[in-house]
């Protein structure tokens, strides 16, 4: 049997990730994240997840298991890797996605080089995901759930640590876990999902960027129509993002979106909801999760947000590192600073982060 560290957040699936691999007779050890200073926190339960009220259920379900526990400070990392980046992308007009972040940076980084320092032979989370051994080399794949699938946000772990994950739950759907659960008396068994960003608490997003940026990150602007015409001010653009309709704090008979944020002039662009849609995209800092060159030819299929639709997409490499993407059904909202994930069938090949959309469909 083999030494597994599993990643417990103090929710229901990693709870069961851990109690189904103690039942198949491995030698589990239970570690979770401390991501915030809980000193300096309105509550300490944040309705979201790592809250102190969850390393506590995460520390019930390890004693309830007989299983090793242990806390990780992972406060500096978390704040750099994700909180730092979140707040510095909205106030260059970009979306951040900060879950794909602390995958990245934290739990598929930091974490498996800390389970690999104990000697164990896998890094198990509670992701509904899958891995499969094709022989020649390992694959992330989608969850059995597809209304729970988590693969999108997963596509920043490197090939070479895919032969070293996990994913009990993945090939389970939500009912089950919590039936087992249920089964194995974990305190967790009926505890509700996480939601939202877990360090942004009671706030908007945008009130939390003014409250922990620099003063001189805010710059406020104008707000233009697509021609340039000076329709209203903002008081910066973190406030926004492409698509948003509320909030643009300007007068108009017909009903305007946000197309664009311009960090190079400071303006929001907005215009009709048809220019929003595009057939192209580019993105950068690719992950690839197979050789690139192995996908020419293939079918593959793109999306650029957790509950978007995939649709086929061609790729064309340019000179600068980027991706330019096409997509065969014209995408809304195309999103600088969110991640485009690439599909083969029910396989992630790989994923970047959006840079900018083209010409309107």
């Amino acid at each position: 049997m083999s030494r597994i560290v599993v990643a417990m957040s103090g929710g229901v699936d990693s709870s069961v990730a851990a109690g189904l691999l103690k039942e198949q007779g491995h030698e589990v050890i239970g570690i979770s994240l401390q991501l915030h200073d809980f000193a300096k926190k309105e509550s300490n339960k944040f309705g979201t997840c790592c809250s102190i009220e969850d390393l506590n259920d995460a520390r019930a379900v390890a004693r309830k298991l007989d299983i090793p526990f242990y806390l990780s400070n992972m406060e500096a990392e978390f704040k750099k890797g994700v909180i730092d980046n979140f707040i510095e992308e909205y106030t260059k007009g970009r979306t951040p996605n900060p879950c794909v972040r602390c995958n990245e940076k934290v739990k598929f980084h930091t974490l498996m080089d800390w389970a690999m320092d104990l000697g164990a032979d896998y890094l198990a989370t509670g992701h509904y995901a899958q891995i499969a051994n094709g022989g020649a080399e390992y694959s992330l794949k989608k969850g059995a759930d597809f209304e729970k699938d988590q693969s999108y946000f997963l596509f920043t772990i490197k090939a070479k640590d895919l032969a070293r994950t996990i994913f009990p739950v993945g090939g389970l759907n939500k009912p089950e876990v919590r039936a087992i659960a249920e089964r194995l008396g974990l305190a967790t068994a009926m505890k509700p999902d996480s939601q939202d960003v877990c360090f942004v608490q009671s706030k908007s997003y945008s009130d939390f960027v003014e409250s922990e940026a620099p003063r001189d990150m805010i710059k406020p602007g104008l707000v233009v129509d697509m021609n340039g015409k000076e329709l209203g001010q903002h008081q910066g653009m973190h406030k926004f993002t492409v698509g948003q309709r509320k909030g643009l704090g300007v007068n108009s008979l017909e009903a305007l979106f946000v197309v664009k944020l311009d960090p190079e002039t400071n303006n929001v662009v907005v215009g009709p909801e048809t220019a929003l849609f595009h057939h192209e995209a580019v993105a950068e800092d690719f992950n690839w999760l197979t050789d690139a060159d192995s996908i020419k030819g293939k079918n593959v299929l793109g999306k650029i947000r957790y509950r978007s639709k995939e649709t086929p997409v061609q790729l064309h490499p340019m000179d600068n590192g980027q991706w330019r993407v096409r997509f065969d059904v014209a995408q809304r909202a195309i999103t600088p600073g969110q991640a485009l994930v690439l599909y083969e069938d029910d396989r992630v090949i790989g994923g970047g982060w959006i840079h900018s959309s083209g010409s309107p469909a």
